[in-house]
């Protein structure tokens, strides 16, 4: 007879953030015990995801789970959410709608007395005022509605609420803008005068705000001065304003498609502080003497007043690379000839070389996606690339050493890169070895860039470049230096796109101050604020940057759930990107996104997932399917809402 195992509660209570399933049931993560305590659906007690609570937990009858019960909610994630409002086929009675929200695994109910003014499926933020112990569901009233559910400017700003990014400037704002504005004065004391040496912008297509700049004139048979000049947007934004803190708040400009949200009101970002053709521009510029092998001779950094010549596309700098012909054509080569100089000098000295394609959609005057292509970089987006990578990288080295070449221990900030993962590096070379492909982890950087020329055309190079690229660990700001492990540079910073990045004013202000404290010029200067300071502000602009990274990722998975929708029915050839318990995820080709299928709607077999992780195998059969395989799939359903793709398996190719 086997022994009854009592209920027996531990001492303590302890405390956790819960993560509730969409089917109701929970965990809870318990810090002191490093575990996860499950909580059966109806003891999560009126918890919502990523609240703090406070539990209990014993083993379940058999003494091998343990299973615990939320005494208390501590303290709310939030209590807004966004989500879509109901107003027909509603579940409960006649007095209330629901608002959805796919986070959270209960619909909050909303009077319908209120909601006069709303629409069925309107998204809408809404704030949860109580839970009556009766109702099932929280009782919520709408703060806010951003439109329609699935229209471009709706998701744009509900998005944008969601990850609570600013996107709209105050009066205040754009009045001490206009101020600057109106009250811009061209001042040459300490500026060197580049008017009169050809210089241009190269950028995409629909650009508005020119952040860079470059010159090129001849000096002799075998030396060229090539300027790289950046806005000074530090000369007009002053240390401590209304702007200032509006910029270090948002930290970054956010680039949807088809609509920007910049960092800085348009009056500046797009015309005051942006390098406009035939207008006399301030500009904060590191000039140096190159010769034809590509040694750099002679550097110089300062500000500088500039006018470009004219604003060149990335196509037009192409055509004229391809065609050898055109408006500035022997500056442009010669730029163009000196940036396959420097990523051959790059890749050299250990630099990985990773080309990503980009999907880029055409929207109609409704901004919905009518067409897509996908994009590589190409000469033209090197040669800007290169040479802002060299000014970033220079100035950085300026900062940080001395003219003799010891380190000067001053403080800046810079951009670093970790070395990757070792364990994120050993799933990436189980995976790749059953698709032919051998990575050697002593000379890792020569191999991944091996690698990437393998893959280079073939099905799996999307894949396995995204595999790549989530090996390696995040670039980030601090003012602690250890260096660019993907570049493969010792000093690097961010210096180049002031307009749409506060790192770089920041950077832009530090160099400022020690140009001045070297030069021993009278203007007078802000003191350094604390190491601490600046570290605590590297964080910020990590932060930020990464929040705008995922809610740039969002939209573009939502424009491209919203294109393919007149695809279904039809059938495409795909590749496993990944597995879990239940479904097999497949990257398009065509379109470069991923859907879903079911395991279960696989109907050549019954699969399961492998305890690797990166296959599956049919019971009967005994068939393995791996990571990387081609597939041809059939498009079923799209759920515009949750941004997924249900496609059906046709065959294995």
């Amino acid at each position: 007879m086997k022994k009854k195992i009592k209920n027996k509660y531990y001492n303590n209570f302890y405390t956790g953030f819960i993560n509730i399933t969409n089917h109701g049931y929970a965990f809870v993560h318990i810090k002191e015990l490093q575990k996860d305590v499950f909580i059966p659906k109806n003891k999560t007690h009126q918890a919502l995801e990523g609240d703090l609570v406070k539990i209990r937990f014993y083993y379940n009858r058999k003494g091998v789970k343990m299973e615990g019960e939320v005494l208390k909610i501590i303290k709310r994630k939030t209590k807004q959410f966004i989500g879509i409002l109901k107003k027909s086929d509603i579940k409960f009675d006649d007095k209330y709608g629901i608002v959805h929200n796919n986070n959270i695994h209960v619909d909050i109910l909303v009077s319908m007395k209120k909601l006069e003014k709303y629409h069925h499926n309107d998204k809408v933020l809404v704030q949860i005022i109580s839970w009556p112990k009766k109702f099932k569901n929280p009782l919520g009233k709408i703060i806010k509605v951003f439109g329609s559910s699935g229209e471009y400017k709706t998701e744009i700003y509900s998005l944008l609420e969601e990850y609570k990014m600013s996107y709209k400037f105050s009066k205040k704002i754009e009045n001490e803008a206009k101020k600057i504005f109106s009250e811009q004065i061209i001042d040459l004391k300490f500026r060197k005068d580049m008017r009169n040496v050809n210089t241009f912008t190269i950028d995409p297509l629909n650009a508005k705000d020119f952040d860079d700049a470059l010159s090129i004139r001849k000096l002799n048979t075998d030396i060229w001065e090539i300027g790289v000049h950046i806005s000074d947007v530090s000369h007009y934004i002053k240390e401590g304003s209304l702007l200032d803190k509006e910029a270090y708040s948002r930290a970054t400009s956010i680039y949807f498609i088809g609509e920007v949200i910049p960092m800085f009101p348009n009056i500046l970002s797009n015309d005051l502080c942006s390098l406009q053709p035939k207008k006399d521009k301030l500009s904060f510029s590191y000039i140096f003497n190159i010769n034809s092998k590509g040694k750099i001779l002679k550097s110089w950094f300062g500000k500088t007043i500039i006018r470009s010549d004219r604003k060149f596309t990335y196509e037009e700098v192409q055509c004229i690379i391809d065609k050898k012909k055109g408006d500035y054509y022997e500056d442009i080569y010669t730029l163009f000839s000196f940036s396959k100089i420097l990523i051959k000098n790059r890749l050299r000295n250990g630099g990985v070389y990773l080309e990503k394609v980009e999907v880029k959609f055409h929207l109609d005057e409704k901004k919905n996606p009518i067409s897509l292509h996908l994009e590589k970089n190409n000469d033209a987006h090197r040669l800007i690339e290169e040479f802002m990578l060299l000014t970033n990288r220079k100035i950085s080295e300026f900062v940080s050493l001395n003219l003799n070449g010891t380190p000067s221990n001053k403080l800046y900030i810079y951009r670093v890169h970790d070395k990757p993962d070792f364990h994120k590096i050993l799933f990436l070379k189980k995976i790749i070895e059953p698709l032919g492909y051998f990575l050697d982890l002593k000379n890792l950087k020569t191999s991944i860039n091996h690698l990437l020329k393998q893959i280079k055309g073939k099905p799996e190079q999307n894949m396995i470049e995204n595999l790549i690229l989530r090996s390696m660990s995040k670039a980030k700001y601090s003012t602690k230096n250890i260096g660019h492990y993907g570049l493969s540079f010792i000093y690097y910073t961010h210096f180049t796109s002031p307009i749409r990045r506060y790192s770089d004013i920041i950077a832009h202000r530090l160099l400022y101050y020690y140009l001045n404290k070297k030069r021993n010029t009278n203007e007078k200067c802000k003191k350094l604020k604390t190491i601490e300071c600046y570290e605590k502000q590297s964080q910020h602009c990590s932060y930020k940057e990464r929040l705008a990274i995922d809610i740039e990722r969002e939209f573009l998975k939502f424009i491209q759930v919203k294109y393919i929708i007149k695809f279904i029915g039809k059938e495409f050839y795909g590749i496993i990107t990944g597995f879990t318990d239940w479904s097999v995820y497949i990257d398009l080709l065509l379109f470069q996104t991923e859907g879903m299928v079911r395991l279960r709607d696989i109907k050549e077999d019954s699969y399961i997932l492998n305890p690797n992780n990166y296959s599956i195998i049919g019971k009967k059969k005994r068939k393995t399917y791996y990571l990387g395989d081609k597939v041809k799939v059939k498009l079923m359903d799209v759920n515009i809402e949750k941004k997924q793709i249900i496609l059906d398996w046709i065959d294995y190719i």
